[in-house]
């Protein structure tokens, strides 16, 4: 029977003490995980991994550790080791069990929050294991400590037996073995590069320390150990020559520098290329930082101080000349900027800033101090660094007069808008899409076939020039990047305005062949570049046309591809009705067919009696009743939204495919040219 709901005298439901509901113990994890570890995707399912190993770096930081093991077992099992000090295992006064299971079972319990057991620490605000704990349908924690081997198996969060003495041990330690739990996150399935990924990064922030990675579901076995002295100087070297790029060094010597000040420890180290990309990284506490925040502000205003200092004393500079900018002394710099604080203070739920002004002020002292230092001893380098950044310079000032010629000429042409775009009626962003397509012949068809109140379409001539080879200048010297750039009405650079932006679908609609994916490489690396938020707002799509259109009497089909396509020969050998994506073809082509007309441009006709099937080499080809059914309505098209979930590793896809080294695109082809099938050329 159910609970009779209770009332106030007004006739709203009571709001009194009993309505207050207190989760005790691990419950509010369970209950809101997100809170936690920031999701219950991938990302979350990896956070349970970073969270443990925390507590075995922040062992390292502290100089009681020298070993790390993480495993990935079948299973989804994840066991993590250490040769630290081991949890201690004693009563712990205030709940009156053993430390090792207050540690594992309680929020906010754990040796960060006071005295001197970690000068500085990575961990999630002391929640960091016992989220795992509770979040893991099966946890066993071995500690080796003081001789003695003790262990506590957990069921979600839920202690199996009390703490209990096993065996005995020759040296101290930790190993926390645990399996997800599948009533929490919605898939389960751990990434090995993932993981290798952030233990290679983990082991250049702690040097002299080793990390081993085992992958035990795989047969061999994938095994990996790092140990790195250099610190952050192997850190950077490995960043600019890992082979994605091979970028060339601009300078003979690396700048380094290690050093306490204030109890703040601070590490950096950078190199110039001939690259002009910037790549900025940075840590607090081993965590990385991927919006920076105070050290990294710190480190800038000290580059940028000490090499226009240098540039006047070295007489680079004139009088009169205007002091080079941040931008002009960052391009092609790959940097490293580590902290170690004791009192991290991090903006938002996922440490992606640092807050603490006093980082900024110890950054810019040591590195300001010795960067000075540097270009003293390394007077060669400190030319070769300053003429880069003299380009720099002159770019800048091109690209500036360029872009203030692009927008006054949007300015001026913003009623007819630019090129050949056939703009749509609507004036909404939220409604309006923008095609943008190859050619002239495919440009004809989609303006014919679209609907005119909210798509417009931008045909391209040829394929757009490669920025991820061009400067600012050059880029919007092309007509083709000009006329997008207006026809988007963000504008660009410094000036981009996302709120301007006017349309909120941009489609990307090229042919399925070499030259088609080509220019939609091209395209997605202008957008990767420049128009990042466009990506990242999710206002980025991929078209997808047909390969093949399928006809048997009156009825047609469209397959998007090859599989698809035996499947609705299939279907028409056994005379049964296709399903799934097929369309009815327009009255005008049902007349066609009555004729008994065959489609030109058919290959693979002969293969069943009665059959016709015609391969699309290009949009051209469609008339615009077949372009709008099966590409550009909303009601049954297919596309693909555009998203970046790992902007590194996108980034370095990029530099092989596009950027200027023949060599890591000869290696990436060699290493996936089987992968490819049915290549069009």
């Amino acid at each position: 029977m159910a609970k009779k709901e209770e009332k106030t005298s007004n006739g709203n439901p009571s709001y009194s003490a009993k309505d207050i509901y207190v989760l005790e113990g691990l419950d509010p994890v369970r209950k809101r995980p997100g809170m936690y570890i920031g999701s219950t995707g991938v990302d979350g399912l990896h956070h349970l991994i970073w969270e443990v190993a925390d507590n075995s770096i922040d062992e390292a930081m502290g100089g009681y550790a020298k070993n790390i093991t993480v495993e990935l077992l079948p299973g989804n099992e994840v066991a993590i080791a250490d040769d630290g000090r081991g949890i201690p295992v004693d009563t712990h006064k205030q709940t009156k069990k053993s430390a090792l299971e207050t540690v594992m079972t309680t929020l906010h319990a754990g040796g960060k929050f006071g005295g001197e057991s970690y000068k500085v620490s990575g961990g999630l605000h002391g929640v960091g294991v016992s989220v795992v704990n509770a979040l893991s349908s099966h946890l066993k924690v071995q500690v080796c400590r003081e001789g003695g081997l003790y262990v506590q198996e957990y069921e979600r969060g839920i202690p199996k037996y009390k703490v209990k003495k096993i065996g005995k041990c020759e040296t101290n330690g930790t190993k926390v073995s645990f399996v997800p739990d599948e009533q929490i996150f919605s898939k389960v399935e751990f990434d090995d590069k993932k993981v290798l990924d952030h233990l290679r990064q983990q082991a250049y922030l702690t040097k002299g320390v080793r990390v081993r990675f085992m992958d035990r579901r795989k047969t061999p076995n994938l095994l990996y150990s790092f140990l790195f002295e250099g610190g952050l100087l192997s850190f950077v070297k490995y960043l600019y020559e890992d082979g994605r790029s091979e970028k060339k060094a601009a300078q003979d010597e690396i700048f380094y520098v290690h050093k306490e000040v204030s109890d703040i420890e601070v590490e950096s180290a950078f190199v110039y290329t001939d690259d002009m990309e910037i790549k900025e990284t940075s840590f607090a506490n081993n965590i990385y930082t991927p919006d920076g925040g105070m050290h990294l502000t710190g480190f800038r205003s000290a580059l940028t101080r000490s090499l226009n200092d240098y540039a006047r004393t070295e007489n680079y500079l004139k009088e009169k000349e205007e002091n080079l900018t941040g931008d002009d002394v960052r391009e092609g710099i790959v940097a490293v900027v580590s902290v170690k604080i004791r009192e991290p203070q991090f903006e938002g739920q996922t440490k992606a800033r640092l807050g603490n002004p006093e980082a900024r002020t110890a950054v810019e002292a040591v590195v300001g101090e010795a960067l000075k230092e540097f270009l003293e001893k390394h007077p060669a380098d400190g030319r070769k660094m300053i003429e880069k950044c003299l380009l720099a310079a002159k770019a800048r000032k091109a690209a500036k007069a360029a872009k203030e010629t692009v927008l006054r000429k949007g300015v001026l042409e913003g009623l007819t808008l630019p090129g050949k775009l056939a703009d749509c009626s609507s004036k909404n962003p939220e409604e309006s899409e923008m095609f943008i397509v190859e050619g002239d012949s495919a440009g004809g068809s989609a303006k014919q076939g679209r609907n005119r109140n909210f798509q417009a379409i931008l045909p391209l001539r040829g394929k757009i020039l490669n920025v991820e080879k061009a400067r600012m200048d050059k880029m919007l010297s092309s007509q083709e990047i000009r006329s997008l750039v207006i026809a988007l009405g963000t504008s660009i650079a410094d000036s981009f305005d996302l709120s301007k932006l006017r349309y909120h679908k941009i489609v990307i609609m090229t042919d399925a062949d070499v030259d088609g994916a080509h220019i939609r490489i091209l395209l997605l690396t202008l957008f990767f570049r420049h128009f990042p938020q466009i990506i990242s707002d999710g206002y980025l799509f991929i078209a997808q046309p047909p390969l093949y259109r399928i006809q048997k009497g009156k009825e047609v089909h469209y397959a998007y591809n090859d599989e698809e396509k035996e499947k609705v020969l299939k279907e028409f050998s056994a005379s049964v009705s296709a399903k799934g994506k097929g369309v009815m073809i327009p009255k005008k082509e049902e007349e066609k067919a009555e004729e008994g007309e065959k489609e030109e441009g058919g290959e693979d006709g002969g293969q069943i009696k009665g059959v016709n099937i015609q391969r699309y080499k290009g949009l051209g080809e469609m008339n615009p009743d077949q372009l709008w059914e099966t590409t550009m309505n909303p009601e049954q098209r297919i596309m693909k939204k555009v998203i970046v979930e790992d902007a590194e590793e996108a980034d370095k896809m990029f530099d092989i495919l596009m950027g200027d080294e023949v060599g890591p695109r000869k290696r990436f082809i060699e290493t996936h040219a089987l992968d490819v099938k049915n290549l069009d050329v």
